[in-house]
């Protein structure tokens, strides 16, 4: 029999999912074990809860993703859903510096087929973490489905933990998405230009014409560069980033199992002198990266070592291209993808190796604004409350972290989703600290389909207030890792298809400012609302530029002034 403070929890959990949403699981307060299910291990109340009375107590696994599961039933083909819990480690394993734990979903369709989608996890996780949050959505496949379960798992066998607080719900698709990044870019990538035009002589207001001409974008608009190509390369490929991005990212080039195959043979002239020559254009430059913990990206003649060895080796890395580079580059991405390789920190036993690596960068290149890099965070949402903790645990830790890449390559021949990536840009916006789209790309064959699909991501990243930079993964499908179906430009024909048509129309028409405006209709006084960046002012009286009138200034954050004088 429930006790009451039980029953009185029970109904306030009731009322909050009125007010969030209601919780499509059953007993997802788990104050017993009905409507869960535990197969070929031991599941039991306990009173070591995260809220209300009860969780439930996961013991004798055998393999990892053994965990406490619940048969859905009131999901749906093409729904799209937020999963939330809470977990809690009883014991850490010896030589294993964390696990993994989080929340699958198991598809069963009509035919027999199934298909596993990691809903939401938490890498790296330990007993001194206590109740860890695990928070991420899905989306239900658009197929006949015949069932589905969400079951949590992750860590090794052996592995005891206690899971609370459990509920599914809704996520509701934001049908005003256009209408709210459009408010966001007029409130946040423009300024106002205030005009006060006085006349002498015989200048009448019917006399004057002002043209307002921005001559250069202050938000980054860049892509990641072939090194070799950019260097010698196709002209065309060279003239168009110089011509249509004002940041570029090194791909390939200056990674370590690339730039250095044997030790002590480094490649330094290919990375640097095309950073140099990026520079020279105008482009602004993201390095990318500095090590990279997955193991098949370390190179092959560090992998034996272990100990003071390999601390030494890669102190070296990270001091040497650094230091060779805080003079040219604005960003370094320090220790890719961390979320989801850990070579490094198992190596040297050691959790927190991460942030000693991203210590030495600081210290080699306090200046150089260094980032976290990492996917699952935005494309799709199973690690995003992993990556807003990590970049809090950064910005605490103060190791010299500025911000954190978002890679977004989108899966293929999927559509990017508004809603999704909203709420996933807010999630990692809690942590305080400016997003980077990084990597992005997406996959469709049909290029005008293709086009639609950018221009969707486009704007809602340029219209989320965090995001502070927007960055291809290549453009040209001669050289771009995913060909033609993820490409701006086609083949050796270097045709600008519909999806990079549609790109140089939003950067270079509709987001740039442009506008003429006769005094006779403004008056004498007034307002251009205008998009960051340079700008030319021309002064035109009965049709004819006075050259003497011209003025030039950057609009940043804050108003600005223009004063005009015009007399004959």
């Amino acid at each position: 029999m429930f006790t009451t403070s039980v029953m009185k929890w029970t109904v306030l959990v009731s009322m909050l999912h009125l007010v969030l949403g209601q919780n499509l699981l059953l007993n997802g307060e788990i104050e017993s074990m009905t409507h869960w299910d535990c197969c070929c291990f031991k599941c039991e109340l306990t009173t070591v809860h995260h809220q209300g009375q009860h969780a439930i107590k996961v013991t004798g696994r055998t393999q990892d993703w053994n965990g406490p599961s619940q048969t859905l039933v009131n999901v749906k083909p093409s729904g799209r859903y937020r999963v939330s819990g809470y977990a809690k480690l009883l014991n850490d394993l010896p030589n294993e510096i964390g696990q993994n734990i989080g929340m699958d979903v198991e598809v069963t369709f009509n035919d027999g087929r199934k298909t596993y989608i990691s809903a939401a996890f938490n890498p790296l996780t330990r007993v001194s973490d206590g109740w860890v949050h695990v928070k991420g959505d899905f989306d239900i496949p658009a197929q006949d489905v015949k069932s589905s379960r969400l079951y949590w798992q992750g860590p090794s066998p052996g592995v005891n933990f206690v899971v609370d607080s459990i509920s599914l719900t809704d996520l509701t698709e934001n049908t005003n998405w256009r209408g709210e990044s459009d408010a966001v870019i007029d409130r946040v990538r423009k300024s106002d230009i205030n005009f006060k035009v006085t006349l002498s002589g015989d200048v009448k207001s019917d006399d004057v014409e002002i043209d307002v001409i921005q001559t250069k974008k202050a938000f980054p608009f860049g892509t990641a560069v072939t090194c070799k190509d950019y260097l010698n390369g196709d002209q065309r490929y060279q003239d168009f980033i110089n011509k249509h991005f004002n940041w570029g990212v090194t791909q390939n080039a200056i990674k370590w199992d690339l730039m250095e195959q044997q030790q002590g043979h480094i490649d330094y002239d290919t990375p640097i002198n095309a950073i140099k020559k990026l520079r020279s254009n105008g482009l602004k430059v993201r390095a990318h990266n500095i090590v990279w913990s997955v193991p098949q990206f370390v190179p092959q003649w560090v992998r034996p070592m272990t100990g003071n060895t390999l601390r030494q080796t890669v102190h070296y890395r990270v001091q040497d291209i650094v230091n060779r580079t805080k003079d040219l580059v604005e960003h370094w991405d320090v220790n890719n993808e961390n979320l989801h390789g850990f070579w490094f920190q198992n190596t040297l036993n050691d959790r927190d190796y991460n942030l000693e690596i991203f210590r030495i960068a600081h210290q080699a290149g306090p200046k150089v604004k260094l980032f976290l890099n990492d996917y699952n965070v935005v494309a799709d949402g199973g690690f995003t409350m992993a990556y807003k903790n990590q970049a809090i645990r950064f910005k605490n830790a103060n190791v010299g972290l500025y911000g954190v890449g978002v890679q977004c390559h989108f899966a293929d021949n999927v559509k990017p989703d508004p809603t999704l990536i909203k709420e996933h840009l807010d999630t990692i916006a809690q942590a305080g600290v400016p997003i980077w789209v990084t990597e992005l790309d997406v996959y469709q064959t049909d290029e005008k389909i293709r086009a639609d699909w950018y221009e969707t991501a486009f704007r809602a990243f340029y219209g989320h207030p965090a995001v502070e930079g927007i960055m291809f993964w290549g453009f040209w499908s001669n050289n771009h890792y995913r060909g033609e179906p993820a490409s701006l430009v086609t083949g050796s024909s270097f045709r600008v298809n519909a999806a990079g048509q549609r790109y140089l129309d939003l950067t270079e028409k509709q987001w740039m400012t442009n506008e003429t405006h006769a005094l006779s209709q403004t008056g004498n006084a007034f307002k251009v609302r205008g998009f960051h960046g340079d700008y030319d002012v021309i002064v035109k009286v009965r049709g004819k530029e006075v050259p003497t009138l011209k003025k030039t200034f950057t609009l940043g954050k804050s108003a600005h002034t223009v004063n005009i004088n015009v007399h004959q």
